[in-house]
């Protein structure tokens, strides 16, 4: 996966280099910009059962700044951001692993370098008894929510 650029970014912002759980890292660059969730609108993704997208609604396009054509077949952690701590994800697939529906307040990167909070609700997506992939919902979280998470999020670290 390709490190953020300089030119795609709007203002001041800082740089990390992330390592996921594949091994894989990635440098990003990262703004105090937040964009707010639309009303009304519902963010929509499908990946395959490694979290490579294969699917996105225009809510998802419109909201991580990303074009269709760069998000499908990109992994899924594209949208992490630094600010989102480990354990969360490690929660999210070890819920799935056990079958269950994951639900969890998330902090997403956008392609700007900006980010936008969720309330994320995952799915896995089972045929003939086999995971095939996963389904995510994204709705507006409340901001209460958010404030928590601000609290909570830099103490799991």
């Amino acid at each position: 996966m390709q490190d953020m650029k300089m030119e795609d970014i709007h203002g001041e912002f800082r740089e990390y280099v992330l390592t996921y759980y594949d091994g894989s890292s990635r440098k990003v660059l990262v703004t105090d910009v937040e964009s707010p969730y639309p009303e009304g609108r519902l963010i929509v993704s499908r990946t395959d059962p490694e979290g490579i997208i294969t699917h996105v609604n225009q809510s998802f396009i419109d909201m991580s700044g990303y074009s269709r054509e760069e998000l499908i077949g990109a992994p899924h952690y594209i949208l992490r951001h630094p600010d989102m701590p480990p354990v969360a994800f490690k929660d999210l697939w070890d819920t799935l692993a056990r079958g269950e529906k994951w639900q969890g307040i998330v902090k997403n990167l956008r392609r700007d370098g900006g980010f936008y909070w969720v309330k994320a609700t995952v799915i896995s997506n089972i045929r003939n008894g086999k995971v095939v992939g996963y389904t995510s919902v994204r709705r507006k979280p409340s901001r209460q929510r958010v404030a928590e998470c601000e609290r909570l999020y830099p103490t799991l670290f």
